[in-house]
């Protein structure tokens, strides 16, 4: 079984900064891509940010310059450093992964979501 543990939400104020982790476990042979979504109040789910075992990146052009992705792979974990933060980015962030487990067959898993709340 895998799980994906996040941690690092919260309330900050415009122009603030956070930092989100999203830590994989259980029985994980690799993971490619990690990132995160995300999803405002009466919105779609969007991709803010993800990222390759081998290092590419990709993001939201509404992020570009202010987030960074990166991860660890010996951990499992993925983050997301949040800079100039805007009341736009507020949402709950979810983190993404598609693991390749013991069984050999790849499958997407998600974070059980963490607020992000950014005041004006």
């Amino acid at each position: 079984q895998v799980q994906l543990v996040e941690s690092g939400g919260g309330l900050v104020q415009a122009g603030g900064s956070l930092r989100l982790s999203c830590a994989a476990s259980g029985s994980i042979v690799s993971i490619d891509p990690m990132g995160w979504y995300r999803q405002a109040p009466g919105k779609q789910r969007e991709l803010v940010a993800s990222i390759t075992r081998g290092g590419d990146t990709n993001y939201a052009d509404s992020v570009k310059g202010r987030f960074t992705v990166s991860r660890d792979n010996a951990k499992n974990t993925v983050y997301l450093q949040m800079d100039s933060l805007k009341p736009e980015d507020t949402g709950v962030y979810y983190c993404y992964a598609r693991i390749l487990t013991t069984r050999l067959r790849p499958s997407d898993y998600w974070g059980q979501g963490t607020q992000v709340t950014v005041s004006s």
